[in-house]
C-alpha cells in the first residue's frame, strides 16, 4: 500500500509484534523503518518497493513526516522501534546531531542522493507570473527589512508585478522545504540590502528574525506535509502559489506551472548546472548503531545508488541526479558509509 504520508508493506503487524533491543536496530532485523522529507519520501518509497521485491522477507516501512519532525525521531533514541533512517531536504543541523549523540546515536551517517529544486508553482491557467528573491521576501516576511509588513499584494512589494493579492501556501515550520524556503529565497531576498547582510556579522539572531521569520496574517498558510493536496489546491485557484519540491511540479505539469525566480524556470538542467535559486541537495541519514546489526541497510543504500543515476529511475520521478566530482562522491559514500564529523556540523 502506498499513500502520500505512508508507505506500508504488508508486514506492518511486526512493529508490534517484534520485540525490541536496546543494542541498535529496530523491531526487527529484517525490518527497515524510516520517516523524514515530505520531498525526499517519493524516491525512498519507489526504492523500497524494488527493494522488497528483491528482497523477500524484508520489509520497509516509510512516513512522511516532515525533515525535522523526522530528524527529531531518528535522534530521540537507538534500538527498540527508534527509526533506522530519515530522509531530509537539508543537511542535518547541529543541534539535532548533539540530540542523536546525546541519546545513543553517536554514529550519524549522511548520504547526498540527489538535487531538488525549491519550487514556486501557480495555477495553469494563471497568467505567467516572474519573481526574484528580494519580491519574495518582501511579500512573505513578517518584518522586511525590519518594518511590519503591510504589502497586501504583489504590486505593493513591486510596481512591475500586478495586483494580484499575496496569498502563498507552503510548507509548516518542521519542513525542511520551510528551511529551503528561509535559506535559499528569504534570506538571499534579504540580504539584497546591505545593511541587513552586515547586520548579519554584528547581531545574527536578529538578522536571522528580520530576515527569516514569515508573516502570519493569512498572506502564508502552512499546508501541511501533503504536497499532493497542496497542488490540488493551486490547481483551482488563480490566486495561490503553492511552494514545494521540483519532483512534485514535474509530475503535476498538467495541473500547475512554475513560476520563474530570477528570470530563471526550474527544469532539470537549471536545478543540475544550480543556475535556479532554489536548487539544493537531498540527504539520507542512517545511524551506524543500527547498521551494526542489520547488514539489509547496507544493501538499502547500494539500491538507493543504483537508482539515483542519470536515466535511473529515480530520475524518472523527478530527482535530478549529481554530476561530475558530486556524482563521484555520493557514490563514494553510499558505498563507504562513513560516518560524520561532528566538528563539521553546523
Amino acid at each position: 500500500m502506498m499513500t502520500k504520508f505512508g508507505f506500508v508493506i504488508p508486514a506492518i503487524v511486526l512493529l508490534a509484534a517484534c520485540g525490541s533491543s536496546n543494542s541498535g536496530g529496530g523491531a526487527s532485523s529484517s525490518q527497515i523503518k524510516i520517516v523524514g522529507s515530505s520531498t525526499v519520501y517519493p524516491f525512498t518509497t519507489a526504492v523500497a518497493e524494488g527493494f522488497q521485491r528483491d528482497n523477500p522477507g524484508t520489509s520497509v516501512i516509510v512516513e512522511s513526516t516532515g525533515t525535522g519532525a523526522g530528524m527529531k525521531l531518528f535522534c530521540a533514541a537507538v534500538g527498540g522501534t527508534s527509526p533506522d533512517m530519515t530522509n531530509a531536504s537539508r543537511p542535518i543541523k547541529k543541534s539535532e546531531y548533539e540530540a542523536c549523540v546525546k541519546n545513543g546515536a553517536k554514529s550519524v551517517i549522511e548520504v547526498p542522493i540527489g538535487i531538488d529544486g525549491l519550487t514556486f508553482i501557480q495555477n495553469k491557467d494563471a497568467a505567467p507570473l516572474s519573481l526574484t528573491v528580494k519580491d519574495i521576501y518582501m511579500a512573505l516576511a513578517a518584518n522586511p527589512f525590519g518594518k511590519p509588513n503591510t504589502a497586501k499584494t504583489w504590486h505593493d512589494v513591486n510596481p512591475a508585478l500586478p495586483t494580484q493579492k499575496i496569498h502563498v501556501m507552503g510548507p509548516p515550520p518542521t519542513s525542511g522545504t520551510r528551511d529551503s524556503l528561509a535559506e535559499l529565497i528569504l534570506a538571499k531576498g534579504c540580504e539584497t540590502d546591505p545593511a541587513m547582510k552586515a547586520l548579519k556579522t554584528s547581531d545574527e539572531k536578529k538578522q536571522k528574525d528580520i530576515c527569516t521569520k514569515i508573516r502570519e496574517d493569512g498572506a502564508y498558510v502552512e499546508a501541511g506535509e501533503n504536497d499532493n493536496l497542496l497542488v490540488q489546491k493551486v490547481a483551482v485557484d488563480k490566486d495561490t502559489l503553492g511552494v514545494l519540491g521540483f519532483s512534485y511540479l514535474d509530475e503535476n505539469a498538467d495541473k500547475v506551472k512554475a513560476v520563474s525566480l530570477g528570470g530563471v524556470s526550474p527544469s532539470e538542467e537549471t536545478i543540475a548546472n544550480l543556475s535556479y535559486p532554489g536548487s539544493r541537495k537531498l540527504y539520507i541519514y542512517f545511524k551506524g548503531e543500527h547498521l551494526a546489526v542489520k547488514p539489509k541497510i547496507k544493501d538499502f543504500v547500494a539500491a538507493y545508488a543504483k537508482m539515483w543515476g542519470k536515466n535511473g529511475l529515480l530520475e524518472k520521478r523527478g530527482l535530478v541526479p549529481f554530476a561530475g566530482a558530486d556524482a563521484t562522491a555520493a557514490t563514494a559514500q553510499a558505498a563507504a558509509l562513513t560516518p560524520l564529523d561532528g566538528s563539521t556540523v553546523k
